[in-house]
C-alpha cells in the first residue's frame, strides 16, 4: 500500500471536523485582564496603605467608646455619686509606697505601687465608701484617655480590696487610676438628651423635606431640557441639551458638605444652610434620574402629538408627563430618604439638624450621647424606608 493510499483512507475514515472553543479561562485576552487587574489592586493596596493588622493592634482603645455607643442615653434617674483618685508614674524605679491612711471624710484608696512598666500588678486597696455597693475602676493616662479595668464591690465597712494591672494604653509619665461609685437614689425618667435628640432629628427629617421639594421645582423642568429625544434636532436644542448636562454633572461633582460650609458662611450657621446645600445638590441629582426617565419613554404618543402640529410644551405635558409621573414621584421619596441620611453629615459643619448635635457630643467624649443620636438616625432612616420603599411599590404598581 502506497503512502497516498494509507493517507486517502485515514481521511475517509477520521471523524469529521469538529471546532471546540477555548473556556473563557483559557483566553489570552482574560490572561491580560486578570493580570491587569492584579496590577491595578497590588497599586490600590499600597496608595491606601492597608494594614489589616492595625485593626487588632490597638482594638483596646475602641471598646470603652464602643461600650458607651451601645449605652445610649435613653433613660435616667437622679443619682449620686463617690470617687477617688491615685496617681502612677511610668518609670523603672520603684518608689516607697505610703502607708494607707485613715480618711476622716470621704472616701480614698492607694495603690501598693506607685511606680513601674506597663503590664505590672498592682493591689487597690479602698475605704470610706458607700456600704455594700458595686463601682468601677478605670486607669487615664496623660491625655485622658480611658481604660476599664474592672469593678468592686464594698464590704459592710466600705472597704474593698482589687488587683489591677498596668494597661498597654498607659502612655506619658503621670496616669491616674479613678474609683467611681454611683447609685440610685430617684425614679426612672426620660433623659433630657433623649428630648433634645427628638427635637433635633424632627428638625432634620424636615430639613431633608424641605430641601428635597425645593428641588423638585427647578430639577423637574431642566430634566426635559436634559433628555436627548426632546432635545435633539437643530443646534439650539442640542446646545441646550449639553448646558443643562454639564450643570448636572457639575453640581453632583461637589460634595454636599462643600455646599454646607458655603452656605453656613452665607446665610449663617443652622438649618437654613443644611437646606440650600441639600436643595442645589438634589437638583442635579434629580435632575438626571429624571432625564433618564424621560429618556426611556416609549417614543409612540410624543410622535402621535407631534404629527398634531402641538407646541413642544403640549408634547410634554401630554405625552411625557403621563409616561414619567409615577417614576419622578417614586424617585422623590428615594431622594428624601437619602437627604434625612445625608443631613446627618451636613449638620457637622453647621448645617443644623441633629448632626450638629452629634458632632458636639462626640467633641466632648459624650459617647453616651451620641449613642442616643446614632441610634434616633437609624430608627428615622428604617421608618423612611419602609415608606417610601411601600409607595414606590404602589406607584409604579
Amino acid at each position: 500500500m502506497t503512502f497516498l493510499s494509507r493517507f486517502l483512507m485515514a481521511d475517509s475514515n477520521s471523524p469529521p471536523n469538529v471546532s471546540y472553543e477555548r473556556p473563557f479561562y483559557a483566553q489570552t485576552r482574560f490572561l491580560f485582564v486578570a493580570l491587569l487587574l492584579a496590577a491595578v489592586y497590588s497599586y490600590g493596596w499600597r496608595v491606601t496603605e492597608i494594614e489589616p493588622g492595625e485593626l487588632v493592634r490597638d482594638i483596646h482603645l475602641v471598646k470603652p467608646l464602643v461600650r458607651d455607643l451601645l449605652h445610649p442615653d435613653l433613660l435616667t434617674f437622679e443619682t449620686e455619686k463617690e470617687s477617688a483618685n491615685a496617681f502612677f508614674v511610668l518609670s523603672s524605679q520603684q518608689s516607697q509606697v505610703p502607708p494607707l491612711k485613715n480618711a476622716d471624710s470621704g472616701p480614698s484608696f492607694v495603690l501598693s505601687k506607685h511606680t513601674g512598666q506597663t503590664g505590672d500588678s498592682i493591689n487597690v486597696s479602698g475605704k470610706g465608701f458607700r456600704p455594700h455597693a458595686n463601682g468601677t475602676i478605670a486607669w487615664f493616662n496623660s491625655i485622658e484617655q480611658e481604660y476599664p479595668l474592672g469593678s468592686f464591690a464594698t464590704d459592710a465597712d466600705g472597704n474593698f480590696h482589687r488587683e489591677i494591672i498596668v494597661p498597654p494604653t498607659a502612655k506619658g509619665s503621670t496616669q491616674t487610676v479613678r474609683a467611681v461609685l454611683e447609685w440610685q437614689t430617684g425614679e426612672w425618667r426620660v433623659s433630657d438628651t433623649l428630648k433634645l435628640t427628638m427635637d433635633k432629628m424632627m428638625e432634620t427629617v424636615f430639613l431633608a423635606l424641605m430641601a428635597t421639594t425645593f428641588s423638585i421645582f427647578v430639577a423637574a423642568p431642566l430634566s426635559f431640557l436634559g433628555a436627548r429625544n426632546l432635545m435633539t434636532g437643530n443646534l439650539t436644542n442640542t446646545a441646550v441639551y449639553y448646558t443643562i448636562r454639564t450643570i448636572f454633572n457639575v453640581l453632583r461633582s461637589v460634595e454636599p458638605l462643600i455646599m454646607a460650609i458655603l452656605f453656613a458662611v452665607w446665610v449663617g450657621i443652622g438649618p437654613f444652610a443644611g437646606v440650600m446645600a441639600l436643595a442645589i445638590h438634589s437638583i442635579a441629582a434629580l435632575g438626571k434620574l429624571f432625564s433618564e426617565q424621560v429618556e426611556s419613554i416609549d417614543p409612540g404618543p410624543v410622535e402621535a402629538i407631534t404629527a398634531t402640529g402641538a407646541t413642544p410644551v403640549q408634547v410634554v405635558l401630554f405625552a411625557v408627563i403621563p409616561q414619567v409621573f409615577p417614576q419622578f414621584l417614586a424617585l422623590t421619596f428615594y431622594r428624601w430618604d437619602i437627604n434625612v441620611r445625608m443631613s446627618t453629615i451636613i449638620g457637622f459643619v453647621g448645617g443644623g439638624g441633629i448632626g450638629f448635635l452629634l458632632q458636639q457630643w462626640i467633641n466632648l467624649l459624650q459617647y453616651n450621647q451620641a449613642g442616643t443620636a446614632l441610634l434616633a438616625i437609624a430608627c428615622v432612616v428604617i421608618i423612611l424606608d419602609m415608606i417610601s420603599a411601600r409607595v414606590r411599590e404602589k406607584i409604579i404598581s
